[in-house]
């Protein structure tokens, strides 16, 4: 892999051996210090993997202005021309990535795949901004410290932060993983409540300092109301942006399809996850194909495509847990990864792909201004368009209705966070997420 021009200060400048010497020291100082913590209120110093007894002199860094963003850290300093963010023959421009609930296990897998260029390419420079709270302050330190040490040659930067209105400075993509998990006893309209307000705070911040064109990417539950949240807090930024993670449930179905069909998971096609991530989504086998056929032509027992098939992704996740002792951290991760991928490179001809969007505009007859999962085709601009040729049967509208009313409830739940009066919470029935208690 080639690597990006050497700064000409570094590759012309002549130096005697005291200047060298004094030199080596502060770039060996640097060099173990490749993250740079946004300002706290206790403290605005530059937390490093090395002790205070091992720091050597000279080292200024109480002087600076702790919103001064430095040129570059660590061996960055050495290896990259970076000012200005220029382009060079051999790399793009750098990105930058905010990740919310970046000690967590979903992001101790993701953000080793976004800095080793599996997500945006092998020449994608990217920068990770790293949201955490005051408790997990150590633990973001201590994943910083691993990303120092995994020598990443694109990895360019690494900050962590506790407040978003910095972690989110000028980032172009921000994925959503942070939210609070539901304790024993609670009800769910309480969860609504509890991690509403954390996304309506973090879309009130994308507002004010992102990128306008950033995309947003909600993981944390429930992910497709917190979307809506998060965009109705967030009106300077387009609505098609905002993303509700529902990637996995459709991976899910692919692999009991191929299962079932003996089939690899590559000959499985047009899968759609209509509605919530909950027990109430749709796994769409009426559209799906297999090796090109439609799923019902390969697959006779339309018995258990309409029973246990379903039944199966609903409850995949709650299923792990059991087996696991935890909830699906990794797959997770890696179904983060295929949402982005589904846009930021071109739909396969024939094929789409699951998301949960703004309905507004839709063909299929959603009610609008919700978030709900529906099938699209992106160009690989990091945009997506509407599928238009797909059928409904009265078993697939029924249980998309369904889908469609919790959506709808859980949106009246909300209502004192998205600026539309009075919250009323009437919610059917208790649809609990996996990984939810």
């Amino acid at each position: 892999m080639a690597v990006a021009e050497l700064s000409p200060s570094y590759t012309k400048t002549h130096l005697q051996s005291s200047q060298i010497s004094f030199l080596s020291n502060r770039f060996y100082n640097h060099r173990r210090c490749a993250f740079r913590p946004f300002p706290r209120a206790r403290s605005t110093a530059i937390s490093c993997s090395v002790a205070p007894n091992q720091v050597k002199s000279p080292v200024a860094v109480q002087d600076e202005d702790p919103k001064k963003k430095s040129e570059c850290y660590g061996v960055f300093c050495l290896t990259y021309d970076l000012k200005a963010d220029e382009e060079t023959k051999s790399w793009k421009k750098l990105i930058n990535i905010a990740v919310s609930g970046a000690a967590g296990m979903i992001s101790n897998h993701l953000l080793f795949k976004l800095a080793s260029g599996e997500v945006f390419g092998p020449d994608q420079p990217v920068a990770l901004k790293l949201l955490g709270s005051e408790r997990s302050f150590q633990a973001l330190e201590g994943v910083a410290m691993e990303l120092e040490d995994s020598l990443f040659p694109l990895l360019r930067e690494v900050s962590i932060g506790i407040d978003p209105y910095d972690v989110f400075q000028d980032v172009e993509w921000a994925l959503l993983i942070g939210a609070k998990p539901r304790g024993p006893g609670m009800e769910r309209a309480d969860l609504l409540d509890i991690n509403g307000q954390i996304f309506a705070e973090q879309g009130k911040a994308l507002n004010a300092v992102a990128s306008r064109n950033v995309k947003v990417i909600v993981v944390g539950n429930p992910c497709n109301t917190n979307a809506l949240i998060c965009m109705k807090n967030a009106p300077n930024i387009p609505a098609k942006n905002f993303h509700a993670l529902t990637r996995l449930d459709e991976n899910r179905a692919k692999c009991q399809l191929a299962l079932k069909a003996g089939v690899f998971y590559d000959k499985v096609s047009n899968v759609t996850i209509w509605g919530n991530h909950s027990t109430t989504q749709v796994p769409d086998f009426l559209n799906a194909r297999i090796n090109g056929l439609r799923v019902k032509e390969v697959i006779k027992d339309h018995k258990w495509l309409e029973e246990e098939f379903t039944e199966k992704v609903q409850k995949r996740g709650g299923v792990l847990i059991q087996k696991w002792g935890r909830s699906s951290a990794a797959s997770t991760s890696v179904s983060i990864v295929d949402a982005i991928r589904s846009l930021v490179t071109p739909t396969p001809k024939g094929d789409w792909f699951s998301s949960g969007v703004y309905t507004n505009g839709n063909p299929y007859g959603i009610a609008e201004d919700i978030v709900f999962s529906m099938p699209c085709r992106s160009k690989g601009d990091g945009d997506y368009e509407f599928v238009e040729d797909v059928i409904f049967d009265d078993y697939l509208l029924k249980r998309i209705n369904k889908t469609e009313a919790e959506l709808l409830a859980e949106k009246r739940c909300v209502a004192h966070l998205t600026g539309e009066g009075i919250a009323f919470c009437d919610l059917p029935e208790d649809t609990m997420l996996p990984g939810e208690m």
